[in-house]
């Protein structure tokens, strides 16, 4: 079998040139067949013989190609054995082999067709043309026509398609697929840009600081295309046996014909040794592993990249849409005494309709939980980058950065806390004013993946030595995100070029898969041994330079694949070494003389089909595991909701308790009872229901590994928490109470805060299994 070389001839006529063999064989094999039944006896001889010279020069040529290469291949055996029944005049014996090997052919380039890493994608999404402004005019000219001091005009979802110097007064970009980093970034007048990023707000006019071929995207494309080359090509399974194969089935042959004197006997045992299970068992299983992945939703781009899978040990993860969401949400909502935490949240959501900063759909999201209707905003205006306003209820409310929204007004003490806050959680924050007076702040944050300390774990009981977390996030943020996954090491401030450093190193401690979602991480994925994309919402340009695509955009597929392939190759490995077994028994009968030419190609005929049988039980699944139902997944879908809902009051849980010495009757009583309402008849409900309804489902789904009894007490333990807070506060003071009168009373409400904040982690995760696709 040739290696599948790469073309430039059209794609039809290279699948005719490399399946010509194949059919001429089979071609060969039936019309021989045919003019022998007519009693043609010379006509099928010579049939036999043309279809077997034609098969026999294919594979003497492959062979030379692959030993300039340095490879033995398994093929040699087979040439051996069709050129020795040719010349014994063994015509149909050798176009059995011939069929044989050129079958092998066949279905190993069908298996490693894969979908080619090339750079159409991020060719795809870059620039063509650019906006020169010449005076007050603009025109489109090509981009190779860019040069440095241009002034170009980048209009909205525009690629910015060369770095410079930003002259309008605000621009937002879309870094996300340069730096991983979901933030919007916003930039003022002069700062430098980067090529790559899109326009997330306003057009805006750069200044060109080079041309389209020296900018930063440019780089990345060439550290793609540098990326691929470095890749050591994969060798295939079948060949690693081939020498000792090939020297045992030489002296066996050899010591026949000088111990018998027949060449027949020398003939027989080359036919039995042809390594056809070699040459089918390993393939055919792989084709059979692709094909389970893919009912996994794990698209697998040949079976090289399965065979690579199953022996990684280093696995590198992205941070940014890989172990985290992707998409900002809200995680708090802080209001000062002027207004409600829903108010704050329905003001803000009825400005934001009308602006496109990706915060806009959590601020909207956000309302929907609380069930809120967004008035929709008079006189709305937008600052890309900056903020957007309108009229709310006659009332004009901001929505954007501090400094914008309170007109410049010097920070107060709780403004510069939440800045503190956001600044130590690597949070973003939006403040939100009414009639120029600070109402409140909404707090963002790019949620862990649920799954992903679950896949973590998963990976290293399957032997996965280390895993790290590479990104080009600030260290502070990164080391964050690493210590809740359970990563071995963080590496944070990875440039694109400092990612594919990062890859070489770790191949030198072994097999190493990359994962990532984002432009930035292409030119890593390439260079890894194996490159896996998060392809729901992940660049295209990641997922062309990827090897595997997770197309279920669950962390949770990576370790299914690792496991998929390990079971493939041991299966295929089994085939093989069963298939060779096989084959050396009938080695030995043929030596002896006990197995003519003819019968023995008839046998190998039937280990083929043994070994390829038992290669196809990488189809199924291995132990058969626990599927949630139809129902079930309704029921996590339903509960993941219901938690997305209540989160937002166990939020207010820890703004209550900072802001207790700052309320006074009848408002903080006004607080309270809506705290303990809230705890009655929301949460409470909710503990019991879920309980009853999931619990039992969950147990059943994970038998042998119940987690709920250590989940039931902490709904014990969240019982009492919701009792003792009613009684402290039916024991506050019905006058202004002091600090200590409210001291017990805060302790609680930060205890059932955490409590609650980590019971319902630890219940989405469980509920993901449920919802699972």
């Amino acid at each position: 079998m040739s290696e599948v070389q790469t073309s430039t001839v059209p794609g039809w006529v290279a699948s005719v040139r490399d399946n010509l063999p194949f059919g001429t064989a089979i071609a060969g094999l039936a019309g021989g067949a045919a003019a022998y039944a007519l009693h043609a006896k010379f006509v099928a001889d010579l049939t036999w013989g043309i279809a077997t010279a034609i098969v026999l020069a294919s594979s003497v040529v492959a062979s030379a190609q692959a030993l300039r290469r340095g490879n033995l291949g398994v093929d040699v055996i087979a040439a051996l054995a069709m050129a020795g029944a040719l010349l014994l005049h063994e015509f149909p014996t050798a176009n059995l082999i011939a069929v044989m090997l050129a079958g092998g052919g066949a279905l190993e380039r069908f298996a490693t067709a894969r979908a080619r890493r090339n750079l159409e994608a991020l060719l795809a999404r870059a620039p063509r043309v650019a906006h020169r402004r010449v005076g007050q005019a603009v025109f489109d000219v090509p981009l190779v026509e860019v040069r440095a001091s241009d002034t170009l005009l980048i209009k909205p979802g525009e690629v910015v398609p060369t770095d410079g110097i930003l002259l309008s007064d605000a621009a937002v970009l879309d870094e996300s697929a340069l730096t991983g980093e979901s933030r919007p970034a916003s930039y003022e007048k002069s700062s430098p840009l980067r090529s790559g990023g899109a326009n997330a707000g306003a057009p805006f006019e750069i200044r060109a600081t080079a041309s389209a071929e020296a900018s930063t995207y440019a780089g990345i494309l060439r550290l793609v295309r540098s990326s691929e080359e470095a890749r050591a090509p994969f060798t295939r399974l079948a060949d690693r046996y081939a020498l000792w194969f090939l020297g045992v089935t030489i002296v066996v042959a050899g010591a026949s014909w000088a111990i018998s004197g027949l060449p027949e006997q020398a003939l027989a045992v080359l036919v039995v040794a042809t390594p056809c299970p070699l040459i089918l068992a390993a393939p055919a299983a792989l084709i059979a592993g692709v094909s389970r992945a893919a009912r996994r939703g794990i698209v697998v781009k040949g079976p090289a990249v399965l065979e690579a899978l199953a022996k990684v040990t280093v696995v590198l993860l992205d941070k940014t849409g890989t172990i985290t969401a992707g998409r900002p949400t809200i995680i708090a909502v802080e209001s000062v005494e002027s207004t409600t935490t829903d108010n704050l949240v329905l003001m803000a959501a009825s400005v934001e309709q009308i602006s496109t900063h990706p915060f806009a759909p959590a601020v909207m999201a956000e309302a929907r939980l609380r069930g809120l209707t967004p008035l929709f905003p008079e006189q709305g205006t937008e600052q890309p980058g900056v903020g957007a306003e309108g009229l709310v209820g006659g009332k004009r409310v901001a929505v954007g950065k501090l400094s914008w929204v309170t007109r410049g007004s010097p920070r107060s003490l709780w403004a510069r806390s939440i800045e503190r806050r956001v600044l130590a959680e690597g949070s973003s924050t939006a403040f939100v004013a009414i009639e120029g007076v600070l109402v409140g702040a909404l707090i963002f944050a790019d949620p862990i993946r649920s799954e992903a300390p679950r896949a973590i774990q998963a990976l290293r009981d399957l032997g996965i030595r280390r895993v790290s977390m590479v990104t080009g996030d600030h260290p502070d943020i990164a080391e964050l995100v690493g210590d809740a996954v359970g990563v071995d090491s963080v590496f944070a401030e990875r440039s694109p070029a400092e990612k594919v450093e990062t890859v070489s190193l770790a191949k030198r401690e072994g097999a190493t898969v990359m994962v990532g979602d984002g432009m930035n991480d292409a030119p890593a994925l390439a260079l890894a041994d194996v490159g896996v994309a998060m392809g729901a919402r992940g660049a295209v340009a990641a997922a062309e330079a990827a090897d595997i695509v997770l197309t279920g955009d669950r962390l949770e597929g990576l370790a299914e694949a690792v496991r998929i392939a390990r079971r493939t190759r041991r299966i295929a490995v089994e085939s093989v070494v069963a298939g060779m077994g096989m084959s050396l028994i009938a080695m030995i009968f043929a030596a002896l003389g006990m197995l003519p030419p003819i019968t023995g190609a008839i046998l190998q005929e039937a280990i083929d089909v043994a070994v390829v049988l038992n290669a196809l039980r990488a189809l199924g699944g291995g132990k058969a595991s626990r599927r949630p139902s139809p129902s079930s997944e309704a029921l996590g879908v339903k509960l993941q909701s219901v938690h997305g809902h209540l989160e937002a009051g166990i939020n207010e849980l820890g703004v209550l308790a900072g802001r207790l010495n700052t309320l006074r009757n009848p408002e903080l009583q006004n607080e309270l009872q809506r705290v303990c309402a809230f705890l009655d008849d929301e949460l409470l409900p909710h503990e019991r229901s879920e309980q009853a309804e999931a619990y039992p489902v969950l147990a059943k789904l994970l038998a042998g590994k119940d987690p709920t009894g250590p989940l039931i007490r902490t709904h014990g333990e969240i019982a009492r928490l919701c009792r003792l807070f009613a009684r402290l506060v039916d024991q506050i003071p019905k006058d202004n109470p002091s600090a200590d009168d409210l001291r017990d009373v805060r302790r609680t409400l930060y205890g059932l805060q955490a409590i609650l904040g980590l019971h319902f982690a630890q219940e989405n995760e469980l509920y993901s299994l449920l919802s699972a696709a």
